[in-house]
């Protein structure tokens, strides 16, 4: 361990692994800060703490179970000529749940436009929530902590990493939300993003990997978009305030 802190190439892997899960874990803050919404605000903060404590438990539960986890990654099931393994299946389910899930989303947003906003659910709600954050915390971490392996091979650099990672996502959660929550517009691109997500997860399962780093610049470009828009609108705003002043 002592050896670790001197080594440079230990703490360029650990710069290089945290900004990797960090990036990674942007997907998981979207997805949960969509799913609790809908909550009222107590409720969506402890879903929320709820769902980043999950998030980091299976992380260093799947850490250490490298040997189990390695495993994952053997085919079990041929389908059309494409050898997939367990990893393959719960990636593309997960991939295939996030297209769902946001397509839902969008048809509920795009339906009740313009009608009286629904209740906050209650007790069962929060549940159900909590337990669609649980099941994508597992997806996400999976491919987290493979890709982990695949860069370093100490298991502390792993863990420092994700630890680092995780406190990144707590803080990012609630300027996230918060966000979300005050311009509705942007839940709808951030309802693309996770079909966009989705879909790069199920091709992932059939091994064909879409570079993150086209998804995460369309990303980027539509949020710098929406960004100018939402304060072009602010500006609108301001300008008819001093209007009607005058």
């Amino acid at each position: 361990m002592i050896e670790l802190l001197t080594d440079p190439h230990a703490w360029a892997a650990l710069v290089t692994l945290t900004a990797l899960e960090i990036v990674l874990g942007i997907d998981n803050v979207i997805f949960i800060s969509l799913l609790v919404s809908r909550l009222d605000a107590g409720k969506a903060r402890r879903a929320r703490q709820i769902g980043l404590l999950l998030a980091f438990v299976f992380r260093i539960a799947l850490l250490a179970s490298l040997t189990w986890l390695m495993g994952l990654t053997a085919p079990v099931v041929t389908i059309f000529a494409n050898a997939l393994s367990w990893r393959d299946i719960i990636l593309m389910a997960g991939g295939l749940f996030l297209i769902a899930k946001a397509t839902h989303e969008i048809h509920r947003e795009v339906e009740v436009a313009g009608a009286e906003e629904e209740a906050a659910p209650g007790t069962r709600g929060m549940t159900l929530v909590v337990a669609q954050i649980a099941l994508i915390d597992l997806v996400f971490s999976i491919d987290s902590i493979i890709t982990a392996i695949g860069l370093v091979e100490q298991i502390e650099i792993m863990i420092a990493a994700v630890v680092i990672a995780m406190v990144v996502m707590y803080v990012a959660s609630d300027p996230v939300s918060a966000f979300i929550a005050h311009y509705p517009t942007t839940k709808m691109l951030a309802l693309a993003f996770l079909v966009l997500i989705g879909v790069a997860l199920v091709a992932d399962g059939f091994d064909v990997h879409i570079p993150r780093g086209y998804v995460y610049f369309a990303m980027a470009f539509a949020a710098s978009v929406e960004f100018f828009n939402v304060l072009a609108s602010r500006n609108r705003r301001k300008r008819h305030a001093l209007q009607r002043k005058e």
